[in-house]
This record gives structure tokens, C-alpha cells and sequence, in this order.
């Protein structure tokens, strides 16, 4: 699908023009009309029911929500994408039945009222308020969310109307159709994939907490821990030497591996590197180790676990994720850039077996000079685990692995 890009989309938004934003086919795979709230005016909204044929709503703040009263429509939420929608309003005022373009967009602009009160709206009514996650799209990967992060970029008002785009034939629209009615409508559009990505580039999602010494079997070396403030994961980055923004730096980023890193398992060739990486910025006399919280590339302890299971019944790493519903690696590097630039980090020496990793650093402004292997000969447990780190995820380890 051929997409504008989120600058582009941010400049419409600021100047009230209606965008069409898609997400993940394997989500709701869907397209919907989304335009900032205070820019919006009844011919925009009559567009949206002759066009986009959904249910229009309110795409709205947690804060905003408590300050108007809005609660969940419902105490359990059972629908499938756990849309968080209030209770449905109309403004009190200057409105006839609530459904009319303009009675919907006088509810709006109750909605968007600094000064409204609770009791300037009645329930239920024909708007309905969406209350977006505080994260946005990097906590839910939502139009809903999306919204909201389109508005705060825009220095907006948390209050968007969005509407789901159905086709001629009341079916879903998608990909070719979308793109068509972009054309048709001067309109553009944009993926939530893609307002994932921009933000993870421009937001800075990590606190420093603080800073100890930290004595290692390795050397001593400084440990600062870090809080990703979207989900509240801790991070740490162990740190030998006073780091200068022109030092070309050793450094490894590394995943969590608890079978590996602590118990020692030989599945895998997580504890040997870490251990090694260590050891190598000790010899150095100046790097950093970035230890992030993503265990099992990406899908967690547990899943780690069932995909050992399938292991042993024969699948590869690669195929038991798949098998477990997972991508072959879910890992981000956005965190661990924004560690290592926190860290005075610029330019580096990367500890790493895996070309995309470098791919990914770069993409946040940091400049790999130069790979470091980081490579240790195959046991007979690991054997298959690491050929397929080779030949399907194209780790640069093929010297001393059989093919």
C-alpha cells in the first residue's frame, strides 16, 4: 500500500484536513476517516456519514473523560479489540434530536470545551466518546490512540472524530479501495505502523532513575537503570569509563535471556555473550552493555518456555514462534537507542552477530563504525538453534557453523 508519510499527515491534521489512517491487516484491518476536533465542522462530519458509513466517535483523553464524567459503556469489556467506549452523549443545548451533522458537532464542541461541565451533556445521545490509552499508539496500536497522538503532535486539543470506512457493498473497505478513495478525496493516508515508528524516533520514551557503582567478576564498572515510561519496564546500561560524544565506543545491546544469562542453558549462545561482551569492555577501558527487558526476542518468559517445548518436537526456533502465533523476532531496538544516546553515546563499535540490529540502531541517528563479532562454536544442543539464527534470520555466523 502505497502511504503519505507522518510528517505530512501532522501538517494536513494541523490545518483540519480529514486523513484516512489504516492499521495492521492482522488487526482490525481497517481504514478509517480521522480529523482534529477542533477543526472540524458539520459539512466534515455530514462526510464522514455519507462517506466513511461507520460509526462516528469521539476519540477523547483519559483526562478529558474524567473531567466530563464519561465511564466505560460497559463494566466488563468483552470486545475484541477492548475499544474503550464510554456512554454515549448529547449536548444539552442548541440541538433538536442529536443526530444531524450539526447537533453532532454542537456535542463536540461540549467535548472540546475547556470550561463544560459533566451536566452540559446528557446520556445516552449519539456521539460516542473513546477514551485513548495515556501511551497512544505505543501502548495500543489503535485508531483510537492514534487520534490522540495526532492531536498532541499537532499542539491540538486530545479531541478527534474518527469513523470507520465501509465500501459501496457494506463490506469493509480495504487496501485498493482505500487508496482509491484517498485519490478521489484528495486525502491522505497513513499506516499506525508508521506513527509507531515516528514516534519511537522523536519521543523520548525512557527516565534515568539512577546511578550506582558496580563492581562486577568483570571489572567495576557504573550501572544507571532506566524506566520506559510507556509500560514501565526497567532497562540498565552498565557503563565503563567516562563516555564522550565523539568516543567511538564498544557497546552491545542485549535482550534478556534468564535461561541463558543466569542458569547457563546451552540452548542458546545468549550467557556466553553477555559474559564475553563484558569482558571485552573491561579490556577496552571504556563501553557500554545496554540490558533490555525483552525476553525470548520479544514474546516473553512463557512463551519462551512453550517454544522450548516445540523445540523438542522437532520445529526450529523460528518455526515454534510461528507456531505459538508470533513473529520470528519481535525485538525493538527504539528503547536501547535512546539509552545509549541518553548515555553520550554517537558513534560505536557493535557487539553483534546480527546485521539488523545495526539496521535498527542507525535508523535513531547512531553511526555503527564497525561490527564486532561476537561468535562461540556450536554444542551439540545448540547446533540447529544457531544454523537457524544463520539461515533464517541471517545472523553473520556462518564460518564456523556446518550449513
Amino acid at each position: 500500500m502505497r502511504l503519505n508519510t507522518i510528517k505530512e499527515a501532522i501538517n494536513d491534521f494541523k490545518n483540519g484536513k480529514m486523513l484516512i489512517v489504516v492499521d495492521d491487516e492482522n488487526r482490525e484491518n481497517e481504514g478509517d476517516f480521522i480529523i482534529s476536533g477542533e477543526k472540524a465542522n458539520p459539512q466534515d462530519i455530514n462526510f464522514m456519514m455519507k462517506y466513511g458509513r461507520g460509526l462516528i466517535c469521539t476519540s477523547i483523553s483519559s483526562k478529558r473523560a474524567k473531567k466530563m464524567d464519561l465511564n466505560p459503556m460497559v463494566d466488563n469489556n468483552t470486545e475484541h479489540q477492548k475499544t474503550n467506549f464510554t456512554v454515549s452523549v448529547d449536548a444539552k443545548e442548541n440541538i433538536t434530536t442529536g443526530i444531524s451533522a450539526k447537533d453532532r458537532w454542537q456535542t463536540l464542541q461540549v467535548l472540546l470545551n475547556n470550561d463544560a461541565n459533566p451536566e452540559d451533556l446528557v446520556r445516552p445521545g449519539h456521539m460516542f466518546p473513546l477514551i485513548a490509552k495515556d501511551g497512544g499508539v505505543l501502548q495500543r496500536a489503535g485508531h483510537t490512540e492514534a487520534c490522540i497522538d495526532l492531536a498532541k503532535l499537532s499542539n491540538h486539543k486530545s479531541v478527534a472524530l474518527l469513523v470507520e470506512i465501509v465500501d459501496d457493498d457494506g463490506t469493509m473497505a480495504r487496501h485498493e479501495s482505500l487508496l482509491k478513495i484517498s485519490k478521489d478525496h484528495n486525502i491522505k493516508i497513513i499506516s499506525i505502523a508508521d506513527l509507531i515508528a515516528y514516534r519511537k524516533k522523536f519521543d523520548k520514551l525512557i527516565e534515568q532513575i539512577t546511578t550506582v557503582p558496580f563492581p562486577t567478576d568483570f571489572g567495576d564498572f557504573e550501572l544507571k537503570l532506566f524506566e520506559d515510561k510507556i509500560n514501565g519496564d526497567h532497562h540498565v546500561a552498565i557503563i565503563k569509563g567516562k563516555i564522550e560524544k565523539d568516543d567511538n565506543v564498544l557497546v552491545r545491546v542485549h535482550s534478556q535471556c534468564l535461561t541463558g544469562d543466569i542458569f547457563g542453558s546451552l540452548r542458546c549462545d545468549c550467557g556466553p555473550q553477555l559474559e564475553n561482551s563484558l569482558k571485552m569492555i573491561q579490556e577496552d577501558g571504556k563501553g557500554i552493555l545496554v540490558y533490555l527487558r525483552q525476553e525470548g526476542r520479544g514474546i516473553g518468559l512463557k512463551n519462551k518456555i512453550k517454544a522450548y517445548q516445540l523445540q523438542d518436537q522437532g520445529y526450529d526456533t523460528v518455526e515454534a514462534n510461528h507456531k505459538l502465533g508470533f513473529k520470528a523476532d519481535l525485538r525493538e531496538y527504539g528503547i536501547g537507542a535512546q539509552i545509549l544516546l541518553d548515555c553520550n553515546v554517537r558513534k560505536m563499535r557493535l557487539l553483534t552477530n546480527n546485521p539488523k540490529k545495526i539496521i535498527s540502531l542507525e535508523g535513531f541517528g547512531l553511526e555503527v563504525v564497525d561490527r564486532v563479532p561476537i561468535e562461540f562454536e556450536a554444542n551439540k544442543v545448540n547446533n540447529k538453534y544457531l544454523s537457524t539464527k544463520r539461515d533464517k534470520l541471517g545472523h553473520l555466523i556462518m564460518e564456523s557453523i556446518d550449513k
